[in-house]
């Protein structure tokens, strides 16, 4: 047995497919499929039926893959040791970041981690919080970009910045068109278009209004958008269907018209906090630190002093002594 052909099997099982898995682990079809016969009569028992189309995992493949992974991830962690040790940056490394927060953070930073850190194999896929915190603990996932406090047991939430919420009013309708500076108590949650069940950005905004949904009992809820686009819920509220709250690295996308509709909150401004999460065992320490300073950096760099101010955790401390 090698981590190599557990390595292969763990391909075929995530593919269901033996040359598509060739494909990703960068061998020949022949080579993988003799890999995996080779375990197979190793171990005397089949961990695919390849009778399937697609290829299936037998009852005993089951077992045999959930030790292959942690094998495997084990391995892995033997590696990253061994980069801390050195200082080296590199390697395989795996990002999540909620769709809250993808669109407008990945273009801010990806770019200039990937060509300051080459070595790094980054992977970055969009999920939920709740997805993130369980590849976390099984070991899949490195590091993932979310919105905090979560206070789960054995992760770490190490704060990038403070994202205050902005307010975005079209309609002429609305009595809040008019001020300059708003209060949370002067949002109406009938009024309010919210994103669907499931994402962080939309519970913020419910618990931001929870006196607001007991005030309003009986009226019914606001429109529920079936998305996970503040574009859309830009161009709703365009068309006279209520007004929306923006995280606030959103609205430096937005041209001129939408600008005009922006209301911002009478300090302190609700905001969300986002921070890098990672296990407390997590050994890739260097790339985190890395990733921490790269991100910390183009959030700077892509706002004013003046704005900077306002969601940089580090600098209001300052400002308090």
């Amino acid at each position: 047995m090698t981590i190599v052909q557990f390595q292969y099997i763990l391909a075929v099982a995530q593919y269901k497919n033996f040359s598509v898995a060739a494909e990703k682990c960068f061998v020949t079809q022949p080579t993988l499929s003799m890999q995996v016969q080779r375990l197979e009569e190793e171990l005397d028992v089949l961990i695919f039926d390849r009778s399937k189309k697609p290829v299936r995992v037998t009852e005993i493949g089951e077992k045999i893959l959930k030790q292959a992974e942690s094998i495997v991830n084990e391995s892995e962690r033997i590696k990253s040791l061994i980069a801390q040790h050195k200082g080296f940056i590199g390697g395989r490394f795996r990002l999540g970041i909620i769709p809250t927060i993808a669109p407008t953070l990945l273009p801010m930073f990806l770019n200039n981690f990937t060509k300051k850190y080459p070595k790094v194999e980054l992977k970055v896929e969009e999920m939920a919080t709740r997805e993130c915190i369980r590849e976390l603990n099984e070991g899949s996932l490195d590091v993932a970009i979310v919105a905090t406090p979560l206070g789960e047991k054995n992760l770490i939430e190490r704060v990038l910045y403070e994202e205050p919420f902005v307010a975005y009013i079209p309609n002429e309708r609305y009595h809040l068109k008019e001020k300059q500076k708003i209060k949370v108590s002067d949002l109406k949650l009938h009024d309010m278009l919210m994103l669907q069940d499931g994402h962080c950005f939309r519970d913020s905004v419910l618990n931001l209004c929870q006196e607001l949904a007991h005030q309003e009992k009986g009226k019914g809820l606001p429109v529920e958008i079936k998305s996970g686009s503040f574009e859309t819920l830009i161009r709703l509220s365009n068309e006279g269907m209520g007004m929306t709250l923006l995280p606030y690295l959103h609205t430096l996308n937005l041209g001129e018209k939408e600008i005009k509709n922006l209301h911002y909150f009478e300090d302190p401004a609700p905001a969300r906090e986002v921070s890098l999460l990672y296990h407390n065992h997590e050994l890739k320490i260097n790339i985190i630190n890395a990733l921490h300073e790269v991100i910390a950096g183009v959030v700077r760099g892509a706002i004013t002093f003046h704005d900077l101010h306002i969601i940089d955790p580090i600098l209001k401390k300052k400002s308090k002594k």
